[in-house]
Formats: C-alpha cells, structure tokens, sequence
C-alpha cells in the first residue's frame, strides 16, 4: 500500500513539474514575442529606454572609486559560478576566474556588501524596476564562452569602470560588437547570444545592472515583475545569498 501511494505521489509530482515547465516556456515566449521575437533589439538607447540608468554614467568617478577601494582590500571575492552554480559551464573555465560582487538580488539588499559601496548602493535604490546588479569583475585574459539568458524579461546595462586600454576586451551578442570603455555604457538583450574576448592584460570591471521590460503589455509586465521577485526571489536569489555568506 505504501509503495502504491509513493507511486501516485511521484506521478502527481511529475505532472504537476510538466505543467509548471509549460506554463513557464509558455510565459518565456510571450515576453520574447512582446519584445520583438527574432526581430527585437540587439542594442537599446538607454535615454529613451530606461533613462534613470543616466544617472549611474554621471556618478561614474564615485562608482569607480567604490569599486577601486574594495579590489584595493584584497578581500577574496568569489566567482561567478560559486555564488550561482548554473554559470558554471561559463564562469569555471580556464585558469582566470570571472569574480563578482553582488549590491542587489531580485528584491534582497546584501548589507554586508553595501556597506562597503554605500554610495552605489544608494544610486542602485533609485532605479526603477532593478532586478539585480552587482561588479563584474573578469581577471586579465578571462574570457566567456558564448552563451544567451534563457528569461527575456530584463534587459541588461553595463558601465565600464576599469577597462584596459591594451586590446580591450569585447563583447559580440548576437551579430554586433561592442568594447568596453571606461565611463561609457551600453544597454543591450541579454537574451541573444553574446560572448566576450579577453585577451587583455588587465583586469575588466564593470557594474552590470538588470532592469525589468518596460515596453509590455500591462498583464505581462505585472506578470514579469511578481515573476522576477517573487518566484525567483525564491528559487533563485535565496540560493546566491546563502552561498555568498561564505565569502562574507
């Protein structure tokens, strides 16, 4: 009799992940048609598109400092696919490592890490529909192999804090290129396939910053934002904060 309820218990459970997955893959499409399907954006104006992200460039030389002091701590900073094991098959490659520096998750404010960038911190809070920011830090010759963000409802800025001026890295996505430039800023999809060629002699840093789609229809934008911090706030956030008490 056990055995048997097991049984219906396992199948009810895979069920109930079938229409979940579904709903999901569902919920992805209709924000990837929203934007545009095959023909959306590669690149985004960041005035007409999020402006409050201007901000952010014009306190580039406070954010730079921020940012200097901690790498000046040689506090250790975890990788990438430390804090979220999913980057793993692009964050654990090769010899140089891809570090990061978390300020904001899906809803939840690491105050450890912000007390130590509370000027960033507090530019971050002024964002509208922040979804997750942190420093990004890849290690001089550390490149990422190409990859594409499977959830499409966001779209991704970059500020380049620190960039070598020796064969300064890059970014293609999609089927554009694009070189970091420090105090300059890019919004882009990170939903395309991009990858990035590090063959630099210094270390990249930039502060990346994910906002929530605004150009959606209302049920699918109120539908992105309980989505993005509630249920991944859960499932996904709640795992990068525990791992990051490591490194803390």
């Amino acid at each position: 009799m056990a055995t048997l309820i097991e049984k219906i218990r396992r199948r009810a459970r895979s069920k109930l992940e079938a229409s979940s997955n579904a709903l999901i893959t569902r919920f992805y499409w209709q924000l990837r048609n929203a934007n545009g399907g095959e023909s959306r954006p590669v690149f985004y104006d960041i005035a007409t598109t999020v402006p409050e992200l201007l901000e952010l460039d014009k306190n580039y030389e406070t954010i730079r400092a921020e940012v200097a002091n901690l790498l000046n701590t040689q506090m250790s900073l975890p990788s990438y696919h430390e804090l979220d094991p999913r980057q793993t098959l692009i964050s654990d490659v090769g010899q140089k490592r891809w570090k990061v520096f978390v300020l904001y998750v899906m809803g939840v404010k690491p105050e450890a890490n912000r007390a130590l960038c509370p000027k960033t911190s507090a530019l971050l809070d002024k964002i509208p529909n922040l979804m997750e920011a942190f420093f990004s830090i890849l290690e001089a010759g550390k490149s990422v192999p190409a990859h594409g963000a499977s959830y499409p409802g966001y779209i991704r800025y970059h500020l380049g804090l620190i960039v070598p001026k020796d064969n300064p890295p890059r970014i293609r996505i999609k089927d554009q290129f694009y070189t970091w430039k420090e105090g300059h800023s890019v919004l882009f999809d990170d939903s395309w396939d991009h990858e990035v060629y590090n063959q630099s002699s210094g270390d990249r840093v930039v502060l990346l910053v994910d906002t929530l789609r605004r150009a959606l229809p209302w049920r699918l934008r109120l539908l992105n934002r309980f989505y993005a911090k509630g249920v991944l706030r859960f499932v996904y956030a709640t795992g990068v904060m525990k791992n990051m008490e490591k490194f803390i």
